[in-house]
């Protein structure tokens, strides 16, 4: 799972995307992983703009990420899980990146950003207070 993840760093950001090397945005890199592992998508995303959910209230993210993944304790995820993030107090979960291992036995997270596209990061106290979901791929 991680050698995968790092396989898209260096992706730029595209809304909507999930190509490796062409373009991707945090959905478009779990979708590719999950292609990588499984082959096929399960359903194809509906297009969704960068505000979605926030209007509804809805855990649109969250409800896909249970239907095909195996949700576990945030605070068991280890290298190799997905995680979801919400960005703003109140709002939906609608961010997400796959924990890595970092340096000096810390972990960082492989995630896909507007401003950096795919990168990874420390997985610092501020992402781990925003962290709301993990999810372990199949398999």
């Amino acid at each position: 799972m991680v050698t995968i993840a790092e396989s898209w760093l260096g992706t730029p950001y595209l809304h909507q995307a999930s190509a490796r090397g062409l373009g991707t945005d945090c959905l478009g890199l779990a979708r590719g992983i999950w292609r990588n592992l499984h082959g096929a998508e399960p359903v194809a995303p509906p297009p969704y703009t960068r505000d979605w959910g926030e209007s509804s209230g809805r855990e649109v993210m969250w409800d896909a990420a249970r239907a095909f993944l195996i949700e576990i304790p945030v605070g068991a995820a280890e290298p190799g899980a997905l995680i979801l993030f919400r960005m703003v107090a109140n709002g939906p979960a609608k961010h997400c990146g796959i924990l890595v291992p970092g340096p000096a036995d810390q972990l960082a997270l492989i995630h896909a950003r507007e401003t950096t596209g795919v990168t990874r990061e420390p997985f610092t106290l501020p992402w781990r207070r925003r962290a709301v979901a993990a999810f372990l791929f199949p398999g």
